[in-house]
């Protein structure tokens, strides 16, 4: 090819190239008035799958038979029991209410249902015992001694419902011991960023949710408390009763004096954080130092014997060869 040829054709080249660049110059500047608007298309499909989240929770909620309630109500059979046998009276009492309420148990539906199984417990095993005494074991005992089982297995009955909900509240204040100190932080932070209690309180019951649903419970019962009550320190009074801890009447104090004197509460926060973090230390180092006393006992029973029978073993079978 001649070099005039390669001259013309890149000639050629130069007005396709200018041609080409103004045609995406153009397409360019043109774009936005060209191209459909997909943000107010996804805002709709946005706005519309919101509605339809909203209609169906509702409807939802409206199948639901009763509301969402952390109290519950008496079931008909436990309400006559305490009718029939006029232990109405039983119901109001204070103490019994306090320790329901630490148990997590709210509102006369539980109160109910301990005073119906105080009466249950006892029949039921009244006839399970005599059952298994009479028919099933057939003892050879005398009938006095036969009838003091079963009468005393009965009497188990009664304080059976009673040591259930003081396990109930052993369990709920270890719980919420072991994530107090986590949650006295969290406050502090959102204390020290500006927050009102309340909403301090609210968010840290979010958060520590995860950790302890008892202590999440129990601060969204305080916020809400904070909310209607006309006094602010019957609301952190309710909490420390509540809760039954040292560590959490000491953090009820404190924030009664600053609601009170108007004390800040950031500095007192940070060391009551730091002493329930130090007791929960302490309370783990314990446990751990009352573990070998406890260990004494099996490894009598079950390590040394399997010990003695692994060295013993070989020095038993050589013998048994040499005679």
């Amino acid at each position: 090819m001649s070099p005039a040829m390669l001259v013309d054709k890149a000639g050629m080249l130069v007005p396709l190239f200018a041609a080409l660049s103004a045609f995406l110059a153009i397409l360019v500047v043109a774009w936005p008035y060209l191209a459909k608007d997909q943000l107010s298309s996804r805002m709709a499909g946005v706005a519309s799958e919101r509605e339809r989240i909203r209609l169906r929770e509702r409807a939802r909620l409206n199948r639901r038979d009763r509301p969402a309630t952390l109290r519950t109500e008496p079931r008909r059979l436990y309400q006559e029991i305490v009718d029939r046998f006029n232990l109405a009276r039983l119901a109001e009492d204070e103490e019994l209410g306090r320790l329901l309420r630490m148990a997590g148990y709210r509102g006369r539906g539980p109160v109910v249902t301990f005073l119906a199984a105080r009466l249950i417990a006892p029949v039921a095993l009244l006839a399970i015992s005599a059952l298994y005494v009479f028919v099933i074991l057939q003892l050879d005992h005398p009938l006095l001694v036969k009838l003091g089982i079963v009468f005393g297995v009965s009497g188990m009955g009664y304080y059976a419902p009673l040591l259930f909900v003081k396990n109930r509240i052993t369990k709920r204040q270890n719980a919420v011991r072991r994530a107090w100190p986590d949650a006295l932080d969290l406050l502090l932070i959102c204390v020290e960023s500006g927050m009102g209690i309340e909403s301090a309180f609210r968010k840290v019951s979010e958060e520590i949710g995860s950790q302890s649903v008892e202590l999440a419970e129990e601060l969204s019962l305080t916020t809400a408390e904070l909310s209607y009550l006309q006094d602010r320190r019957k609301a952190y009074e309710n909490l420390g009763e509540r809760t039954g801890l040292d560590g959490v009447r000491g953090v009820v104090t404190s924030l009664i004096q600053a609601e009170k004197y108007g004390t800040p509460l950031g500095q007192s926060l940070r060391v009551l954080a730091q002493e329930n973090r130090d007791m929960r230390m302490a309370e783990a180092e314990k446990k751990a130092a009352a573990l070998p006393p406890k260990l004494t006992v099996p490894m009598i029973i079950f390590f040394l014997p399997v010990l003695f029978a692994v060295i013993m073993t070989p020095a038993v079978i050589q013998i048994a060869g040499l005679k």
